[in-house]
């Protein structure tokens, strides 16, 4: 300290202040931390802003003022150009700013809690403005004598009172600005009272006891301090002259012996030498000397002494080197960092970014996109370059990482990341696929705005460059870049991308790295459009490219930026280049600036100097011409002064992409053309330099922080705006060791570090940097080669999964900590729960009864019907519900031995042989005892407010007891803690989860009554290191799994296998164990920590096998008791077991012989020690079981055998990967309702719930994403229905991990996890995207395709419904009609359920009168059927019409009229001739003249009644099921690789003669419309973010529908068809396509046979690629398969899944693909099995569903729709399924014979829809079509004389038939016994008798 003040004593009068620093940096880091002090503020603030600042001083007070006196105190508001000073301060390199609290304006009575809170506010904002402008702020407490508004409560600091009151006023103001301040003085001025008590103060107390106590207070809050945070500094400062006063307190007497750094706090230099640089230089020198250990200097006196002219460089730059100026900005960077030694050049910086610095990852559109063709983007020269063989290996970007699908995926990596920013590029073709505005792609927009949404969504910022090297090939067709009319092109394509997406995007770059393309695309070639032309074409492309980007920043200045309040700017690229070392030639370093400029000046220097190009470059290309006049060498345009002007100053910011540095050397280059000949330079690598897997790029990491100085010193001084290094990174080799991809980490912390020493050091203003890239991608000719990414991408999976490498992580901790600090975080507190915290002991709840009331839940539930149990809730759940994930430690940590960890139970299990699948263990697992960041990464991507996790006992007490304390282990939890706070996921934290220590087991475990207690100790240790920061603690997970598992069965470690009494000792000694930590932490912990204790359940849902049967509902009720009540009713009830288990264990002991019961007895005092021991009711969830009564035995004992009952799976519900564990969702429901009846409606989190898939599947997890979106919205419906008070949800679990007795065979995890790799990396699967949507919307809102929309079809609506002929008419054999294939199909064994047919039906052909009165009670204005070509000509030919026929549908057609209902008649509904399908049928081409014959005959006899005809129904089913599959008639299956082609052929043929048979002779006269009725499913991607799903999709559409409708309304098959059946053809070895060709006639002729699109429609799929191999069929032609949504509802047909939204979409796809043609709705409906319910609420829902669905294509899509038709009118003989399956609107009674039809309740509701040609608006008022309408009244049927209902009249059938049975069992046992009795003697018969019964 004297040595300091020696060398300071330079000038007559020198005061100064110091500081002493208590937590301080090393030697080595003092001068990277030197910190330059300005301030305080006062209340009068000059004028700082840009043109004014220059001319300011640093100091704002006046000469001869103590600033401080005068300092600003929030008195009133901030002075108003208080930010403009600030921003000046940090521009001349201060650091920090001075902030002197007001004690007694903060706490006017001194006291905390009745603090001005007006005043908090204030000084809040000046401190975080102070940190926006990149200012730290040393905060002063106070002066240093006692307020004067204490005197009269306080004495000053002699009273003792004084220094506990200022201890109180520290840590309030510690806690009320400590998150925005890491410097803090607590008495500036403790010299004061030195000067006090010299200048004769009065005091009572001992000389210097005031000194002492500021000292003994200064102490105490230094101490407060560390107690909140970690890190930070603090101190109290003193006169230079009085430093020996820190001698009178021990700490500071300490610190100071300790030669702590030194802060200047003030400084004061008056009668110097008159030379005002010379004492200056001197207080400078002694400043940098390395002895007097000087952490830093207030410069503001010191300063502000200078003149302006004398003072070029900010402080900051002063404390450099001094240099001479150089004549160039490269030279003067030059000469200041070549002095540099490599160890100065190299030094680590551990500071911070300043705050809100942009963090960000980047990718390009054309690297990772893929989607090259998808809907309708255009060619890119990037695709034309790699599709003709350019690339390494013939790759292409064709997929790439195809993020095209994968923009939720993309922003999943950003979120774990944590990244601010996402710069990423437009696809030009995407947007204008060709390159003008008038090819607009509107998917392709709708990409880009799911993309820019999904980030705003993660509060991650867009950064948009609009042009990133792919330009649209048609543009370069007409010269590309060379050719200046682009440069109006790309002005149409900025104006429309910052119209479309500028009110989201902030941040734009024109281009991206445009060197590259003016260089590598025009000048060598090496990138598209591969054109070689250094000399001339590669200069006009910079030209075209800097005018380009020039119009594009004026049309944002002009039109956008005022509204949109954006910045667009330009990333250009650059190396650094500087001479050898070796070499400091002038030669060299004039070569090293040619190297530069160009490269960075050409574009650089026009944008952000003068307009043209530098003139260097220029004068260097004019010497070249001047020496090769022969061969000139360059060819540089030149700009007018108009384009000067208006390329100049065309940007807000500077983007620097930056990769590598070269060596420069002076060389002639002669005449050779490009930058290297012409500049005359060669360079190269220092071989030294760390190599990448690219030749171009070495590690260099200072030559970033000289671009920087170089770019701030050449260009800043001219355009003064923030620079962004927008791309910085470097590649690898793929590989094994790919994850590992330490090269690059070390690359980016050097490069990192490097911009960050160019911020504090040099002065310049860089606000972001960007990663290039977000994850590996097509890098151009090297393919996928070299891998830039922070995220790994399989390119051989065609799931393109990403993959976090190190370098993620670590880059993910640079942003976390937005920097290098060495510091620890400050710890952070969690914030309240809010009214979750608010702890309410249960009141004591009665016993349960048995059953227990809880059995109102079967009541309710077990008899909906599958409709209502299935029926999606669409919903929220409400604001603060929390969702989490959950992992256990044995599961996931590793770490077995490590760092001290004992053994547990689970470790000396799994290393015995045999005792899990493959030997598997957790020693490592999934290593998250050394991977905390990997796992924070995925719980920040998934975005939960919750991560449920265990502590392992072993690993805190390795040996179970507390004396064995494992500091390793708790750091390691207080880490994961501490990290989770951060990132503001509440730790939720199990005491025990199944892992004891192996040592307990030398005692018995649970079995021991002692380990209650060790367990308390083990949880008392742990709430008390933890608990100031954890608030949710759960005791134990899973207690009826340890008990039953671990003691009884004994297949769980300790591995006990003793099930008659072991599990009820253990389960007594849990509940127990459990109350005395409940109890420990509600009376030590509870009030201070405010947290949750409990106990997390399992159960499973049991259900009933008959819920009429009351023996049945008390062994479900049983079951529950005997599993969730074991450990629920005593906790949550009367602190004692359900009566059902004490009842059965005592019953059965006693019936055993037992003198007591083998379940153990509670004390009193126990059962009120236990009860209410939980704040909350944790379930864990999985499965439900179907539940009966049984008598087990009795002996052995089991606690099995004790329940009575026997649970079989819900065999109705899809399977998982471990057996009896099926999913069954609605079971959650009832469980939920069940805890709430049975416990009083207890707040309720659901802990765990999940899925186990096989190891096979890996990310793409459909099971899971079904699984959690049934049951979480059976939880919903649980909520928001049933009022649960459910609180949270748990997703079992965060990522795959050991499964115990299935080790890794299975996986739950959200992420899977690659055990065989060394690192574990982890992989989100597609459920982890899935899961963060539910989180994000906080439940299901519902989607907007599924929203009801209002209004009305066109006034000349088609409303009809339809029956087809074999289905409803019978009189199969009646007048003379023929046989058809069907019925011979039915007449065959096993070809029709139950042996149904059509020979009566329902009887229509008798009943034409009571189908038309149904048609009239429906309302509809058309009705369709079909004929039967065999009722008209029986042998399907014209030489025999039976005129009965006829005349039975003449009637039809007159019953219709005279209702005023149009016939629609179907010639074709299946039932083909037997006699035809004799010859042949549809395989035989003759059909087609046969058919027109027919068709002849009908349009002859009923055309002049009949204005709507179809031709054939459904040809896909005639050609595929009927001859492919064989499935309906005719039955052929054993051709299926060419007979359905076949079969489709002819059809289409038959129907164009049919056409055009109508056409050249009836229309005319009988004015009519006819075409084809072609039927198709929906298919959406299973997984809609897989390009190859998206095409299986694509296919199946293009096989189902376009099979028939591509010819007859496009012309030929489809080329999707044509092709993958000509190509699967030949490589089976056939000579041809199985597909027939048409002929360019019958293309023709069939092109254009539609008056309409006749369409029928039902359902939805999801598709999914599927191999069929070399298999010739349809199926593996199109290449798919298909299965449904698990939410969607079912029908009464497995293939019939409810999809509404799914008709709008291919209704749309209709009018896309065919041009817009009038369509009519021919056929859509659903089905029903089982009992008859006339009260079809599901119908009703699929009608108004489907309909409305119709609707919005009509009125939102333009999609020309005139009718609709619901299949069907009545139930009817569905085909193969015969009468099972009924689709009617009305039931018909087949019990009756008189067939009679009875409306269920959806004719009503059609009718409705009907009568109002829509959906009225309720909003607009009551509709007159809405009037109630009459109910339906079930019409009676007779059965045996008695008028019942149906469903009675069935009842009564099935009971008339059970005892049929019956009594014939019954007589087959008395002719049995007779027999036996005349045997036998009837002595012996009485005992046989007597044993049989």
């Amino acid at each position: 300290m004297k040595t300091l003040c020696r060398a300071l004593s330079l000038c007559r009068v020198l005061s100064i202040l110091l500081l002493c620093c208590g937590d301080c940096s090393n030697a080595d880091q003092r001068q990277l931390d030197f910190m330059l002090l300005a301030g305080p503020l006062t209340a009068q603030v000059y004028d700082f802003t840009v043109q004014h600042a220059v001319t300011q001083p640093l100091s704002l007070g006046r000469p001869g003022v103590d600033v401080q006196s005068s300092a600003f105190s929030c008195n009133g508001p901030l002075p108003e150009q208080s930010r403009d000073y600030f921003q000046y301060l940090r521009t001349r390199g201060v650091t920090h700013f001075k902030v002197p609290l007001s004690w007694p304006h903060l706490l006017p009575t001194g006291e905390s809690d009745q603090a001005n809170q007006q005043m908090v506010e204030c000084y809040r904002t000046q401190l975080k403005q102070l940190k926006q402008e990149g200012l730290e702020p040393l905060v002063i407490l106070h002066r240093s004598a006692i307020p004067e508004a204490f005197g009269a409560r306080h004495s000053g600091w002699e009273d003792q009172a004084t220094v506990n009151l200022f201890e109180r006023y520290a840590e309030f103001a510690f806690s009320a600005f400590g998150d925005l301040a890491d410097s803090w003085v607590t008495l500036s001025h403790v010299s004061e009272l030195v000067e006090e008590k010299q200048s004769g103060a009065a005091s009572p107390s001992p000389a210097g006891s005031s000194v002492r106590n500021a000292l003994l207070a200064h102490e105490k809050a230094l101490l407060s301090y560390h107690r909140l945070f970690s890190g930070g500094r603090v101190s109290l400062g003193v006169d230079g002259n009085d430093v020996s006063i820190l001698s009178q307190s021990e700490a500071t007497s300490r610190g100071a012996s300790r030669g702590l750094p030194v802060l200047i706090y003030q400084l004061g230099i008056k009668g110097c030498a008159s030379e005002q640089n010379r004492p200056l230089t001197s207080v400078l020198q002694v400043l940098k000397n390395p002895d007097l250990n000087i952490l830093g200097c207030d410069i503001v006196s010191l300063f502000d002494q200078l003149s302006v002219d004398h003072t070029p460089e900010s402080p900051s730059n002063m404390m450099g080197k001094a240099a001479p100026r150089s004549s160039s900005a490269y030279k003067r960077v030059w000469d200041k960092f070549s002095v540099q030694t490599p160890a100065d050049r190299d030094l680590f910086l551990a500071e911070l970014f300043p705050k809100g610095f942009a963090w960000g990852a980047s990718s390009e559109s054309f690297k990772v996109e893929g989607g090259w063709a998808e809907h309708g983007k255009g060619e890119t020269i990037w695709d034309r370059f790699a599709h003709d063989g350019h690339v390494l290996g013939n790759q292409t970007a064709d997929l790439a990482c195809d993020s095209y699908n994968k923009a939720d995926y993309d922003v999943y990596l950003l979120r774990g990341l944590f990244s601010k920013t996402y710069q990423f590029s437009l696809s030009w073709a995407r947007i204008f696929p060709y390159g003008h505005g008038g090819s607009q792609s509107e998917e392709g927009i709708l990409y880009y705005d799911k993309l820019i949404n999904t980030l705003i969504q993660s509060n991650i910022q867009p950064v948009v460059t609009l042009h990133h090297w792919d330009l649209p090939q048609a543009l370069q067709d007409y010269g590309g870049w060379t050719n200046e009319s682009i440069i109006g092109a790309f002005t149409e394509f900025a104006d429309f991308c910052f119209a479309r997406f500028g009110d989201r995007v902030k941040t734009w770059n024109t281009f991206s790295s445009p060197w590259v393309v003016s260089h590598a695309g025009y000048g060598t070639g090496e990138h598209p459009p591969g054109i070689k032309d250094p000399v001339v074409d590669s200069y006009k492309v910079t030209h075209t490219i800097l005018k380009s980007h020039a119009e594009a920043w004026h049309i944002y200045n002009n039109k956008y930026r005022q509204l949109q309040g954006g910045k667009v700017g330009i990333a250009l690229n650059s190396d650094w280049a500087e001479p050898p070392a070796s070499s400091s030639s002038a030669q060299d370093v004039g070569a090293a600036e040619r190297y530069l400029q160009f490269m960075l000046g050409w574009f650089a220097h026009p944008i952000f100097v003068d307009g043209d190009y530098p003139p260097l470059l220029k004068s260097q290309i004019a010497k070249k011409r001047q020496e090769c006049s022969n061969a000139e060498p360059a060819d540089l345009p030149v700009f007018t002064d108009a384009e000067k002007k208006r390329i100049q100053g065309t940007a807000d910011f500077f983007g620097l992409n930056h990769y590598t540095s070269r060596l420069v050397n002076e060389t002639k280059g002669g005449c050779a053309p490009g930058p290297a000949g012409v500049g005359d330079f060669m360079s190269h690598a220092d071989p030294s330099w760390p190599t990448t897997a690219s030749s171009w790029i070495r590690s260099a990491p200072w030559g970033i922080r000289r671009i920087l100085s170089f770019i701030t010193a050449e260009y800043m001084s001219v355009t003064k705006v923030p620079i962004y290094v927008t791309g910085n990174g470097m590649p690898t080799e793929g590989g094994s060791d790919a994850f590992n991809d330490t090269e690059r980490v070390l690359y980016l912390r050097g490069y990192i570090n490097e911009a960050l020493k160019a911020i504090r050091f040099d002065g310049v203003d860089l606000q972001g940097f960007t990663v290039q890239s977000l994850m590996d991608g097509f890098e151009g000719p090297q393919g996928y080669s070299e891998r830039f990414g922070l995220h790994y991408v399989d390119f051989e999976s065609l799931d393109r999964p990403r993959t976090p490498k190190a370098s993620a992580h670590s880059y993910s901790q640079i942003i976390q900590r937005n920097g290098f600090s060495t510091m620890r975080d400050r710890r952070i507190l969690p914030s309240s729960y809010g009214p979750l915290l608010q702890t309410i002991r249960s009141s004591d709840l009665p016993p349960s009864e048995v059953p227990s009331k809880a059995k109102v839940v079967w009541e309710k539930f077990t008899h909906q019907s599958k409709f209502e149990r299935k029926l999606y809730h669409y919903g929220t759940f409400p604001e603060g519900f929390h969702w989490g994930v959950s992992s256990s430690a044995y599961q996931v940590e590793g770490g077995w031995d490590a760092d001290g960890k004992g053994m547990s139970v689970w470790d000396t299990f799994t290393h015995k042989p045999g005792s899990i699948p493959n030997n598997d263990n957790g020693d490592v697992a999934c290593d998250s005892y050394h991977q905390t960041e990997e796992d924070l990464y995925m719980l920040r991507a998934l975005g939960v407010t919750s991560y449920r996790f265990s502590l392992s006992w072993s690993r805190i007490f390795p040996n179970g007891q507390n004396g064995s304390v494992n500091q390793k282990g708790v750091d390691y939890y207080n880490r994961l803690i501490d990290d989770l706070l951060t990132y503001n996921i509440t730790p939720m934290v199990t005491l025990y989860h199944w892992d004891l220590p192996q040592a307990l087991m030398a005692m018995n475990g649970w079995e021991n009554v002692s380990t209650i207690t060790l367990f308390n100790e083990f949880s008392d240790f742990c709430f008390a290191t933890f608990g100031d920061r954890v608030r949710f603690w759960v005791t134990f997970n899973e207690p009826y799994t340890i008990a039953w598992s671990g003691y009884g069965l004994g297949t769980i470690p300790p591995n006990v296998k003793n099930p008659a009494d072991a599990p009820y000792r253990v389960a007594h000694n849990l509940l127990r164990a459990h109350a005395m930590v409940y109890h420990t932490y509600d009376e030590n912990y509870r009030r201070a920590q405010g947290g949750k204790v409990s106990i997390s359940l399992n159960a499973n849902w049991a259900e009933p096998e008959d819920i009429d049967v009351p023996r049945e509902v008390i062994a479900a009720d049983r079951a529950m008791q005997f599993q969730l009540g074991w450990f629920a009713h005593p906790i949550f009830k009367n602190g004692d077991y359900p009566d059902a288990m004490k009842w059965m264990v005592g019953n059965k002991s006693e019936l055993q012989g037992l003198p007591q019961s083998r379940l153990p007895v509670f004390t009193e005092q126990e059962k009120a020690y236990i009860r209410g021991t939980a704040d909350i009711f944790c379930i864990n969830a999985y499965t439900t079981k179907i539940v009966r009564h049984i008598t087990l035995r009795l002996n052995p004992p089991s606690y099995e055998n004790d329940r009575d009952l026997g649970e079989v799976e819900e065999s109705g519900s899809p399977g998982t990967a471990i057996n009896g564990q099926r999913a069954v969702a609605w079971g959650l429901r009832r469980l939920l309702n069940w805890i709430k009846e049975e416990y009083g409606n207890p707040e309720i989190y659901i802990t765990e719930n999940g899925v186990a898939t096989n190891s096979k599947t890996t990310v793409d997890d459909t099971d899971r994403i079904f699984f959690f979106k049934t049951y979480i919205d059976e939880a919903l419906k649980a909520h928001n229905l049933d009022a649960v008070r459910l609180r949270g949800y748990v997703a079992s679990s965060l990522m795959d991990s050991f499964e115990w007795l299935h080790g890794y065979t299975v996986g739950f995890g959200l992420h899977h996890v690659d055990f065989q790799h060394p690192m574990r990396p982890r992989t989100p699967k597609r459920s982890a995207h899935f899961y963060h949507s539910i989180v994000r919307d906080n439940g299901f809102p519902q989607p907007e395709d599924e929203r009801l929309m209002y209004g009305h079809f066109r006034k000349d609506f088609f409303w009809s419904t339809a029956t087809a002929a074999y289905q409803i008419e019978g009189g199969w054999r009646a007048d003379g009609k023929g046989l058809s294939i069907w019925d011979k199909f039915a007449h065959t064994p096993l070809r029709v359920l139950n042996d149904d047919n059509g020979d009566i039906a329902c009887d229509s052909y008798n009943k034409i009168e009571e189908d038309v009165a149904m048609l009239k009670r429906l309302r509809v204005t058309h009705y369709r059927f079909s004929i039967s070509w065999p009722r008209i000509l029986p042998d399907g030919t014209t030489r025999a019409i039976n005129e009965a026929g006829l005349k039975h549908y003449h009637r039809l057609v007159d019953a219709l009229l005279a209702a005023k209902i149009q016939p629609q008649i179907t010639l074709y509904h299946w039932d083909l001739p037997q006699a035809l399908q004799d010859l042949g049928g549809w395989e035989n081409d003759t059909i087609v003249q046969r058919f027109r014959d027919y068709a002849n005959v009908i349009f002859s006899s009923l055309g002049d009644k009949v204005k709507f005809w179809i031709t054939i129904n459904e040809p896909y089913n005639v050609a595929n099921v009927g001859h492919g599959y064989g499935a309906a008639a005719p039955g052929i299956s054993f051709r299926p690789g060419t007979l359905p082609y076949i079969v489709g052929h002819n059809l289409l043929k038959a129907h164009a003669e049919a056409w055009h048979l109508y056409n050249d002779k009836y229309r005319s006269k009988q004015g009519g419309i006819i075409s084809i009725t072609i039927n198709s499913d929906w298919a959406e991607p299973r997984s809609p973010y897989k390009q190859e799903d998206i095409d299986a999709a694509r296919r199946v559409v293009q096989f189902y529908i376009g099979w028939f409708a591509h010819p007859v309304f496009n012309g030929d098959y489809s080329d999707i068809m044509k092709n993958i059946i000509r190509e699967r053809s030949l490589a089976a070895g056939l000579s041809k396509s199985r597909l027939p060709e048409f002929t360019p006639y019958e293309v023709q002729r069939i092109k254009g046979t539609f008056d309409y699109f006749g369409f029928n429609h039902y359902t939805t799929v999801l598709a999914f690629n599927l191999d069929y191999k070399n298999l010739q069929h349809y199926d593996g032609d199109r290449g798919a398969g298909t299965v449904g949504d698990r939410s969607w509802l079912d029908s009464g047909s497995s293939w019939l899944k409810v999809t509404p939204p799914g008709f709008r979409k291919i209704l749309k796809f209709i009018k896309d693909e065919y041009g817009n043609p009038p369509i009519y709705v021919t056929e859509n409906g659903i089905s029903e099995q089982g009992l008859i319910n006339l009260n079809d609420s599901h119908r009703i829902h699929f009608y108004e569903n489907y309909i409305n669905q119709a609707l919005k294509a009509y009125l939102l899509d333009g999609v020309d729709i005139r009718g609709y038709t619901a299949w069907s009118l009545m139930d009817n003989l569905e085909w193969a399924t015969g009468f099972s399956e009924r689709f009617g609107l009305f039931y018909v009674n087949h019990s009756d014979p008189a067939l009679p039809r009875v409306a269920k309740l959806s004719v009503a509701r059609y009718a409705t829809i009907i009568t109002c040609n829509g959906f009225p608006d309720p909003a607009l008022g009551s509709h007159e079509c809405l009037s109630p309408e009459p109910e339906v009244k079930v019409q009676g049927v007779r059965f045996l004389g008695l008028e019942v209902s149906p469903s009675d009249a069935e009842v009564a059938l099935y009971i008339l038939f059970s005892f049929s049975i019956v009594g014939t069992i019954v007589t087959i046992l008395l002719a049995y016994r007779y027999r036996k009795s005349i045997q036998r003697s009837k002595h012996k018969e009485d005992i046989h008798l007597e044993k049989r019964f």
